[in-house]
């Protein structure tokens, strides 16, 4: 299931190039009114959008995915995005022109199986992120980030049941002055939670 993934695929050496977040009281009324209620001066909880929305760093979201013939309810955690070089792109690509200005950008996100039948195939898990750079979506490098330090392949994950947790990895070209990053994961037609993290 590669719905998010499959605009444009252009030949390259290393890897292929796709175009690619109240409680209830008795008592006397005159105590109640004098006394200050509990948490009423405590700041509010941030809460958890239901679909999609904007995410801290280490906050999670809760999708489901098609696994399969299964629904699949997975909690997802956008990790980081790791840059690399303008040497670096030139080594993913065939036309040395293609990389000028560029630099790959790893995403690392974390997924734990929370319910549904254990995986039969490769995982479709990381099919719904991307990343952005300064609002603009990058280029997707397929297959460049399955050997990446801290990122698992996903063609040698077998069986995932519910309780495991793996970290998937996809690399993206952005800007090389590109400021702000994100990370974006969302379901088959849904609206993306997004995580943010500054260029380092």
């Amino acid at each position: 299931m590669l719905y998010r993934k499959t605009a444009l695929r252009v030949a390259a050496p290393v890897a292929v190039l796709a175009l690619a977040l109240t409680a209830c009281g008795g008592g006397d009324k005159k105590d109640s009114a004098d006394k200050p209620k509990a948490g009423a001066n405590e700041p509010k909880a941030k809460p958890k959008p239901e679909s999609g929305g904007e995410l801290g760093t280490g906050e999670s979201a809760t999708g489901k995915v098609k696994e399969g013939d299964a629904s699949v309810t997975y909690e997802i955690t956008a990790q980081k995005v790791e840059l690399g070089t303008e040497a670096d792109t030139k080594k993913m690509v065939s036309d040395p022109k293609e990389a000028k200005g560029l630099v790959p950008a790893i995403s690392y996100v974390k997924y734990t199986h929370k319910s549904g039948a254990p995986l039969k195939e490769t995982p479709d898990a990381n099919d719904g992120t991307t990343i952005w750079a300064d609002g603009q979506r990058g280029t997707l490098v397929i297959g460049a980030a399955d050997d990446a330090p801290g990122c698992e392949d996903p063609s040698s994950i077998e069986g995932w049941k519910q309780g495991e947790t793996h970290v998937l990895c996809d690399t993206y070209l952005v800007p090389k002055d590109a400021k702000d990053l994100e990370i974006h994961w969302a379901e088959e037609d849904g609206e993306p939670f997004i995580w943010k993290f500054a260029a380092k």
